[in-house]
């Protein structure tokens, strides 16, 4: 009987703990959203309207603590892979899209704080 209790006890702890394991951002989510402003963040021009859907969904993604800074990572790792990425593009870009940000978007930001 003590054994069915441990066994329901930490079934109930799996159940309430997987969603918010589950929910944190990822790298992989990070770079999808941002897939398409890789050209423009590379050379300019027009700002293709797939590349600010991206920014806006990934704002909206990010809403925990963790979460930003998880994506802070994300992209900072990603800009240091892929070459010729203009850092005043990449700047600029949330609020081109309508996306207020409390910081500045570079590969020195301090993504603990």
């Amino acid at each position: 009987m003590a054994g069915l209790k441990l066994v329901c006890a930490l079934a109930l702890c799996l159940l309430v703990v997987s969603p918010i394991a589950t929910t944190a951002i990822t790298c992989g989510e990070v770079s999808t959203k941002m897939s398409a402003c890789v050209r423009y963040l590379q050379n300019g021009g027009a700002l293709p309207r797939p590349c600010c859907d991206g920014v806006r969904s990934l704002n909206g993604m990010a809403r925990t603590t963790l979460d930003r800074q998880t994506a802070c990572r994300c992209l900072q790792n990603a800009a240091k892979t892929i070459p010729n990425i203009k850092p005043n593009l990449a700047e600029t870009l949330p609020g081109k899209c309508g996306v207020n940000i409390p910081y500045k978007i570079s590969t020195s930001t301090n993504c603990n704080r």
